[in-house]
């Protein structure tokens, strides 16, 4: 069955896309990317996407507007992404996240915009969208969503594995043996590459460190990066999970205030560690024993020093890229959302209760047909 999966991130690069073939069911799924691109935002829009996500205020007929806006960039990479292809059959959108409350004294609130209903009728393709809405009225975190289709495709016989996703913010999926008698676990580590991200374009005319060359000619400052990982979100237990809203453009306020006097390389270079040590720490908290194989996937598994600094902190565990098991590391998160499509297709339960906190497994999305 062939699925177009989009996603875009915390990061608001723009919109990932992947078509991609899938079979099986759990056990025994595959998942075939036979197309992958980016489709960024244009300028304008992503300006207004940001300044939502950071709180700016906007009218419910602006609210439509921007919703349908977004679902129009959607519509038109998924479009694009199957042109001179075998058409899909099935598209899974994840929506763009302006907003989200973790669990707390009530019920979480995640909100993806970009409805799936426009998406269906501009492509003519039934699509699945709002995937976080039924784990979220259940109890769960709605978040994150990825680890039941890393089970599927990457968990190995014997090696403890990890998969580590860094893209604007860090997520983890724990992947124990086959036939260990241990449960799979994730969980949101924190910053990923958002406040470096967000640095480089204070300090400079471009988006992000490329190969994290600009970091690696700076010095961290380990005193900071042990303070800042002192916060009451890097000593809560699994599950949770984080956002722009607590690692966004007032989280780096913070962290510049407090680096006040060092270079702009060093900055950066403090940040990375931040990033890295937040990943390594959690680990080395939550996890029953360290992976024998870290798996990096998104924008971060493209950063050099960023992974330099990971091996450092996790020297007995091997850090590499899910490119090297044969799965697509900018793609990942799209191929996901393909997959968590074609599972409500078929009316397979799309989140995992012991990383969610959901009481039970339930169906994820809401089918738009073609009408």
């Amino acid at each position: 069955m062939r699925v177009i999966g989009l996603m875009s991130g915390t990061s608001v690069d723009g919109i990932d896309a992947a078509l991609v073939d899938i079979s099986g069911s759990t056990e025994d799924l595959q998942a075939m990317l036979i197309a992958g691109a980016t489709y960024p935002y244009p300028a304008e829009l992503r300006d207004r996407i940001l300044a939502v996500c950071g709180g700016a205020p906007l009218s419910l007929a602006e609210l439509a507007e921007l919703d349908d806006a977004i679902a129009t960039q959607f519509a038109q990479a998924a479009l694009k992404i199957q042109a001179n292809q075998a058409p899909a059959v099935l598209i899974g959108s994840h929506g763009q996240t302006v907003f989200h409350r973790p669990l707390n004294a009530q019920l979480g609130y995640s909100l993806q915009i970009g409805r799936g209903e426009v998406i269906a009728h501009q492509t003519k393709i039934a699509t699945v969208s709002n995937f976080r809405a039924a784990d979220i009225a259940i109890g769960g975190q709605g978040a994150p969503l990825v680890p039941p289709i890393d089970a599927a495709l990457l968990r190995h016989p014997i090696e403890h594995r990890c998969v580590q996703n860094i893209g604007g913010i860090g997520n983890v999926t724990y992947l124990p043996p086959l036939k260990a008698d241990l449960p799979i676990r994730g969980w949101d580590t924190g910053a990923g590459n958002m406040l470096i991200d967000l640095a480089v374009q204070r300090f400079s005319e471009q988006t992000y460190d490329r190969d994290g060359a600009w970091a690696a000619r700076g010095t961290p400052n380990l005193e900071l990066v042990d303070r800042w990982l002192q916060q009451d979100f890097f000593q809560q237990p699994p599950p949770k999970s984080t956002g722009r809203e607590h690692f966004g453009a007032a989280y780096l306020d913070a962290c510049l205030t407090d680096a006040s006097g060092l270079t702009q390389a060093d900055i950066l270079a403090t940040l990375t560690e931040f990033t890295a040590a937040s990943i390594a720490q959690s680990y080395q908290r939550f996890l029953p024993q360290l992976p024998d194989r870290v798996l990096v996937c998104g924008g971060g598994s493209r950063n050099t020093y960023l992974k330099q600094r990971l091996q450092f902190l996790l020297p007995d565990s091997i850090i590499c890229t899910t490119d090297d098991l044969g799965l697509n590391a900018d793609f990942k998160e799209a191929i996901a959302f393909a997959v968590l499509a074609y599972w409500r297709y078929h009316e397979i339960p799309g989140n995992l209760p012991e990383v969610t906190g959901a009481p039970k497994s339930v169906l994820l999305g809401e089918i738009h047909h073609v009408v």
